[in-house]
Parts: structure tokens; sequence; C-alpha cells
């Protein structure tokens, strides 16, 4: 969890204070999710939240521990919307089909619900090292979810024999993070995006020569 204020504790308790603080989280999410960390200035979120600049400062002391709370709230909305996910599925759903759902409650955050996710998608490799490690550990807990995904998949024998299965984790979803890069919702339709993600995924993984994903039947 990011590094807490004094002042932010203290204003918690207020409802009024707490809905600002909000508001400022949120401008500040959608900010650093299309100007990036460097482009990223404490006037552009107080114009998003349609607030004088000095303002911030009585949450946050600094640009940086802001945005900190922004990359850490979007790994977290991100793995709590993939786990609920996950966790609402039929008792007995196979392995393969989990993985697919993973897939797509993934997308959904990254391009659809949340600019908390998208600013951790797009700045992950752009905040200072001391942010860095700090967020990491966060990551961390989102890759065990999938870590594990992969591991009932092929202790269910449905993995590939000849893929790492470390090295494989990595490169789906390295591949669903950079959809955040170049989807755009005028001219890519969600449904085939996630579609498209869903079978490449799929039928990367599977053991099978044919894998059939009931979601495209």
């Amino acid at each position: 969890m990011p590094r807490k204020t004094t002042k932010s504790a203290a204003r918690g308790a207020d409802p009024k204070s707490r809905r600002t603080r909000e508001r400022i989280l949120d401008a500040a999410a959608h900010v650093l999710s299309r100007k990036g960390y460097a482009g990223t200035r404490l006037g552009n979120i107080a114009e998003q939240a349609q607030l004088q600049a000095p303002a911030i400062y009585y949450y946050w002391p600094s640009r940086e521990e802001l945005i900190e709370e922004v990359m850490w709230v979007g790994v977290q909305r991100l793995h709590q919307h993939v786990a609920e996910v996950l966790d609402a599925l039929p008792a007995g759903t196979p392995p393969m089909d989990r993985i697919g759902a993973a897939v797509e409650a993934h997308l959904h955050v990254a391009l659809q619900l949340s600019d908390f996710a998208t600013a951790v998608i797009r700045n992950s490799g752009q905040i200072p090292e001391e942010i860095r490690t700090r967020h990491s550990a966060e990551e961390a807990k989102y890759g065990t979810l999938w870590r594990g995904l992969i591991q009932d998949a092929d202790a269910d024998g449905e993995i590939r024999s000849d893929l790492d299965l470390r090295t494989a984790q990595r490169l789906v979803m390295g591949a669903l993070n950079w959809t955040a890069e170049w989807w755009n919702p005028e001219r890519d339709s969600f449904g085939t995006t996630v579609r498209t993600a869903r079978s490449m995924v799929l039928h990367g993984l599977s053991s099978r020569s044919h894998v059939t994903d009931p979601r495209t039947d």
C-alpha cells in the first residue's frame, strides 16, 4: 500500500473531504492515463477536478505521492475486478474457461471501466524507482492470481508441454496490457477485441490441437 500522509488520514473521517479526495484521485487517474508520468502536472489535475492547485496539497504533500496512490489503486481495482469475476463462475468451471474469463475481465477494466487501470498499464515503466519498488509488490499479487490460473490449467493437462509457464504468464499479461496503448473505441469494437484476445490466449496455451471457446460458438 502507498505511504499514507497524516493529512490524508486525518481528513478521511470528514465525508466532504473524502469526496474531494476521491475527486482529486479520479482526476489524477484521468490525466495520468492520457498524459503519462512526465506530462502530468498538478495544474492539469486541479483543472480536471475543478479545484485550485493548492487544494491538492491539503491531501497529498507532493505530486509523486498522489501519483503513487493512483498507481496503487489502479492495480488494486484491476485485481479485485478479475478476482470477483472468477469467484462468480460456477463451481467446476474448467481451468481454460477461467483463463478466458480472466482475459475478458482484465480488458473490461483496462479499456472500459477504469482510468486507474489504464494509468497503471501506461506508466509502470515511467515512474521513479522508489515508487516502482513499492508498486511492484502490489503488481506481484495480481501476477500470483494469473500464475495460479495457468498452473491449474497445466495440472489439468491443458497447457502445452513446450511452454515455460512463467514466460507464458508474462507474455499473456504483457499482450493484454499493451491493448490499452492502441485500442480506440471509435475504431475498434470491444467485443471483437475481447473475442480475438480470448482466442489467441486460449489457442496459444492449449495442449489440444483445437480448443473451442464457449463464448465464441
